[in-house]
């Protein structure tokens, strides 16, 4: 499911995961057992942007979480 906002990736991971099972990299199982996969638009342009390096921060960020943080993946591509 693609989100513009935190706000958006917040709402449906706190929906979503109610009564399921939060993963890694924006999957949360669903109370009936169906997985989704939450991500912010913005992840596509970060992974597929011009600096490779920071693509690969990003990418590395994003291996460590479970619900997507768009501030923190903003800052991995952006930062050394």
């Amino acid at each position: 499911m693609n989100c513009t906002t935190q706000t958006e990736v917040d709402e449906l991971w706190e929906k979503l995961s109610a009564g399921g099972t939060p993963n890694r990299c924006g999957w949360v199982a669903d109370k009936f057992g169906v997985s989704w996969q939450i991500v912010p638009s913005i992840l596509g342009e970060i992974l597929g942007g011009k600096n490779a390096a920071g693509a690969k921060r990003a990418f590395e960020a994003m291996l460590k979480m479970g619900k997507l943080d768009i501030a923190k993946l903003k800052q991995a591509y952006e930062h050394a």
